[in-house]
């Protein structure tokens, strides 16, 4: 009997393969050798003792921001009061440029802040910049960037159309790039998010698209692109629908045929609403 060897994985495969297994609850990894989990010493799990309950109307921190309130409260102190101050993009754009609390600007050659129609009825949120984003300054530009033109072309929408009823306006979650192509770690989700929502507000969507992981985490408070994807929620005050990001489909062509019934279910509910 003629046996075959399994087919090697290229990289971006493999990762998409471990993204997927991740998404799907795995947390134990398979090791060379057997290990009996009988014979591990028993963990003890402490009882977390009770908190009260939020008082009514009071309005709870995302798991993000308390986990950058656990680094000190300064440096999202700081991120409220900058982002609070700007009343228009361009004196955003300024505060984002004088806030240095968080570590990833130091690693960027520059601050992607956003593109598109500044009135847009949709706001696409990617999770970071790339080489190439960080390169040029723009959000969702490359490989990437031709996949989502495509994508959003086909429901009649472009980030270089003239009519905010036809324009896309483009950002992510966090304007510098992460080293690796990590996603961006939940500190840093949370000390950009008060310029996310300021940035939101500005532009004044109709609806909001969450491309990926992060944006998730930033507007809905989870994770779990897989299981999220086509689901409409609430982010930033307007209704947010969850889609894999250009990158992903890249990886799982697979996925383009789930993608495309999220598009039709965007360009559904903008003609809903008129």
């Amino acid at each position: 009997m003629e046996t075959h060897a399994p087919p090697e994985l290229d990289y971006y495969a493999a990762l998409a393969a471990l993204e997927w297994q991740l998404e799907m609850g795995v947390d134990t990894a398979i090791g060379d050798d057997p290990v009996d989990c009988y014979a591990l010493p028993e963990k003890r799990i402490e009882a977390k003792p009770d908190t009260p309950d939020a008082a009514p109307g009071a309005s709870a921190l995302p798991p993000v921001a308390e986990a950058a309130q656990m680094s000190g409260p300064d440096p999202l102190a700081q991120a409220r009061e900058l982002a609070g101050q700007a009343d228009s993009l361009e004196t955003l754009r300024d505060a984002i440029d004088r806030y240095d609390l968080c570590d990833l600007k130091k690693g960027a050659r520059s601050t992607v802040f956003g593109d598109g129609h500044p009135s847009a009825r949709v706001m696409v949120i990617g999770e970071a910049p790339g080489r190439e984003e960080d390169q040029r300054g723009l959000p969702f530009v490359g490989r990437e960037g031709a996949m989502l033109a495509a994508m959003f072309a086909a429901i009649g929408l472009a980030r270089d159309a003239a009519d905010a009823q036809s324009a896309l306006y483009l950002t992510t979650v966090v304007p510098w790039r992460t080293l690796g192509y990590r996603d961006p770690e939940p500190e840093d989700i949370a000390r950009m998010l008060p310029f996310l929502a300021r940035h939101v507000d500005l532009v004044d969507p109709d609806l909001v698209v969450l491309m990926g992981n992060a944006p998730c985490q930033a507007g809905l408070g989870k994770r779990g692109i897989t299981r999220l994807r086509g689901t409409w929620a609430q982010a930033f005050g307007r209704p947010a629908l969850a889609m894999v990001h250009p990158t992903q489909l890249l990886r799982n062509p697979a996925a383009k045929r789930e993608a495309w019934a999220d598009l039709l279910s965007l360009r559904a509910r903008l003609d809903q609403q008129g």
